[in-house]
């Protein structure tokens, strides 16, 4: 039985097919988790930032193939709590999505320091040799994300 289970949002979307989104400047980090399936959220790999239109083009392409039905997209907050711009550039992005993947449930999530404890995860796990590899520190963010959203109300 997953850690997650115990999450009212675990019972709320068993079964379903869950994809996280982690927007970095360079790369897209994805995450996967399908509760009461898979044990814990999975790296679903990551797409080449070339801008927003062609990122949302690959969403769509990534949903459509493995049948996502809610999708969850990281927002980055100030440690205060408060808007940036970075915070209000992800909010019309994540708009936009909600309106273009009409189909879906779309939510946001804070992820505040995601990328920090992504750093920290990867420094203190064996699959990553003890060090933080920079080629799918989005990836692990995207995880973070996705296991913060599981255990938010």
């Amino acid at each position: 039985m997953s850690e997650f289970s115990k999450y009212p949002r675990f019972e709320e979307f068993k079964g379903k097919n869950i994809l996280s989104v982690d927007y970095g400047e360079k790369a897209i980090g994805l995450a996967s988790f399908c509760p009461g399936r898979d044990p814990f959220p999975l790296t679903r790999g990551k797409i080449k930032n070339a801008g927003f239109h062609n990122f949302l083009k690959s969403l769509k392409e990534v949903i459509d193939e493995d049948f996502f039905e809610i999708l969850v997209f990281g927002i980055p907050y100030l440690t205060d709590g408060s808007e940036s711009e970075k915070t209000l550039e992800m909010k019309k992005y994540f708009q936009i999505i909600r309106e273009s993947c009409s189909d879906l449930l779309v939510f946001e999530q804070d992820e505040t320091l995601s990328t920090f404890e992504a750093k920290k995860r990867m420094e203190n796990s064996a699959e990553f040799n003890f060090k933080v590899d920079i080629k799918r520190i989005d990836e692990v963010s995207a995880i973070i994300i996705l296991e913060d959203f599981i255990r938010s109300n």
